[in-house]
């Protein structure tokens, strides 16, 4: 798989690129990221790459040509008719979600566009993004920062780059409840004790109580997230009990 990321400021992704699994995976090439600079693809001597909005207002627009000559620069490079999907980091996309990361991980070549300022030209959003994505309500000076959200959540489900594949399959989102709480040595830590039942060698007790912790975190913290998951006869009666716990 390979990620082509368009930005003013490459350099940002110096130490991510480096570090931990996401450098360990790049070494091993088991994927592939390219920072392509949106000011390669400028004009004038001072590699201006954004404008003023039409219409007045506070702060600068990424100007459209550069940054169509550094998308398409990203999509003519394709080889093997790989098909590219370019998606741009933008305050007002759609959620990014766990289930959109295990999409984007079927894909070859993912283009990640930052945005910047106060956004880019609307022209580029119509003709040259297939859509956009947002990491919550709240806004970033630039795309930059979501972008390596992106590589990451979507990295860490290809082969290879996680020391153990179950770690994917049982963490929060990936069977749409939250994860269970974990525990580690000391046994005993500032008067807290690790549950029994972790300790006890008994697996299907042990997979029996994660479930039921996975269940009630998610009952308190994210309840919308029942809904849509996939729960047994013994799940829905177990949130029953909780639910009439909470209401005393």
């Amino acid at each position: 798989m390979r990620f082509d990321v368009v930005t003013l400021f490459p350099q940002l992704f110096d130490s991510f690129l480096r570090e931990s699994l996401i450098g360990k995976a790049l070494d091993k090439e088991v994927f592939e990221v390219r920072l392509i600079d949106i000011r390669d693809f400028t004009t004038d001597r001072h590699r201006t790459a954004d404008d003023r909005p039409y219409g007045g207002g506070a702060g600068m627009i990424l100007m459209p040509e550069p940054l169509a000559k550094a998308i398409s620069f990203a999509r003519e490079t394709d080889t093997d008719g790989v098909e590219s999907r370019v998606v741009l980091l933008n305050p007002v996309g759609q959620p990014f979600s766990q289930q959109r990361a295990i999409k984007y991980a079927t894909l070859e070549h993912l283009i990640l566009v930052c945005g910047r300022y106060e956004g880019i030209d609307h022209r580029i959003s119509l003709t040259l993004i297939d859509e956009e994505i947002s990491l919550g309500d709240f806004v970033l000076s630039g795309g930059e920062v979501p972008a390596m959200a992106v590589i990451e959540a979507v990295t860490r489900l290809l082969p290879g780059v996680l020391g153990a594949a179950e770690s994917v399959e049982e963490e929060t989102f990936s069977n749409g409840l939250l994860e269970y709480p974990q525990y580690t040595r000391p046994r005993d830590f500032q008067g807290l004790a690790v549950p029994e039942v972790l300790l006890s060698g008994n697996h299907e007790a042990i997979r029996k109580w994660r479930r039921r912790e996975s269940l009630k975190r998610t009952f308190q913290r994210r309840p919308d997230m029942l809904a849509k998951a996939e729960l047994s006869d013994s799940d829905r009666e177990f949130l029953g009990q909780l639910s009439k716990e909470s209401s005393r």
